[in-house]
């Protein structure tokens, strides 16, 4: 019986030293009956249990030398192949031949916004987090000063999973802060920007998907003043240094005291007029203190920490940036729009 099976490997051995290839198709077919994970070498192994017991180390070794054999000689035929297809001088191409253009691919616009976005905030020590799109109620909503029975929760429209009453789609990126705060020893100096989800009906002005950038610090010390101040110099750095801006009371769950944050837009033309509802300011975040609450929920003392919290929606920024009316724009993928935007870095 081993000598039947000695004979069988001969055959391979020798079938393997007439092999010869002549292009990439024939070179793939040798790996694949060789060294592919199906290969007649790796059958051959599975006889191992069939030879006798003073020649199993003879046999072992014949079948690792007829594997490297066939690893070498397939490196062997690569490089042949691989020389000779490099070897094709400049004479043969046909240079009078027409060239084939590929048009250029551009970045999206809310790519572009969103990385202008986290450029302005990095300069001034904001670094990035980002956490997961299906999330729990407690990181959503709870820690976030939000309970079951919180009318605020009306707000938000959620998609939960199915057959779940506590896993969902996020609907804010609060619920990376809250992550992060759980996490993470003050001082803390981040920005969360990520998609998010609403059962929102579909419009020109909304949709049930969309991006946010919301940004979180906390510290001893933090005032309203201070948030104040990185925000004028967000939306200078982001509408130009001339840009002013206006804080109004608000209500946000999380943050107290808690403002809109509005940018003066101008009166300049009647697109101006229409966007700011003839007022010349327009909304661009929402921001406010964090509440003590939602330093508490999250295992950070407010007798020692306090802290400010922003956010704002990306697609308006894109919108406003380059004056598109309408979001579904925005998700639609049309080549003809995105093909606007080649060249805008």
């Amino acid at each position: 019986m081993s000598s039947e099976i000695f004979a069988k490997v001969q055959r391979v051995l020798e079938i393997l030293h007439t092999e010869t290839i002549t292009d990439a198709t024939s070179l793939e077919s040798f790996r694949i009956k060789y060294l592919g994970s199906k290969n007649e070498i790796k059958a051959l192994f599975g006889e191992i249990k069939n030879v006798d017991n003073d020649r199993k180390k003879e046999f072992g070794q014949l079948l690792n030398d007829l594997k490297q054999a066939a690893e070498e000689k397939f490196e062997l035929f690569k490089e042949q192949l691989e020389s000779t297809s490099g070897s094709q001088s400049a004479t043969d191409l046909d240079l009078t031949a027409p060239v084939e253009m590929f048009s250029s691919g551009s970045r999206h616009p809310v790519s572009l916004i969103l990385n202008k976005i986290i450029n302005i905030f990095g300069r001034i020590g904001f670094t990035v987090a980002e956490e997961r799109e299906i999330e729990d109620d407690w990181h959503n909503f709870s820690a976030m000063n939000t309970p079951e029975d919180h009318p605020a929760r009306d707000m938000q429209d959620t998609f939960y999973l199915k057959d779940s009453t506590t896993e969902l789609l996020r609907t804010h990126t609060s619920s990376v802060q809250a992550r992060i705060m759980t996490t993470q020893k003050p001082p803390i100096r981040i920005i969360a920007p990520g998609r998010v989800y609403r059962n929102e009906t579909i419009s020109s002005r909304s949709h049930c998907q969309f991006h946010q950038v919301e940004g979180l610090y906390i510290d001893k010390n933090v005032s309203f003043a201070d948030m104040k101040q990185t925000l004028l110099y967000f939306a200078r750095e982001m509408y130009g240094p001339q840009a002013e801006i206006r804080l109004r009371p608000s209500f946000f769950p999380f943050t107290e005291p808690s403002a809109e944050m509005d940018v003066y837009w101008g009166l300049n033309n009647e697109d101006d007029y229409r966007i700011t509802k003839g007022t010349g300011w327009l909304e661009i975040l929402g921001c406010g203190m964090v509440d003590p609450n939602v330093l508490i929920n999250c295992g950070i003392d407010p007798e020692v920490y306090s802290g400010f919290a922003f956010g704002m929606g990306i697609e308006r920024q894109a919108m406003l940036q380059y004056k598109i009316t309408d979001i579904r724009q925005l998700f639609e993928n049309d080549a003809r729009f995105l093909r606007q935007f080649s060249g805008v870095i």
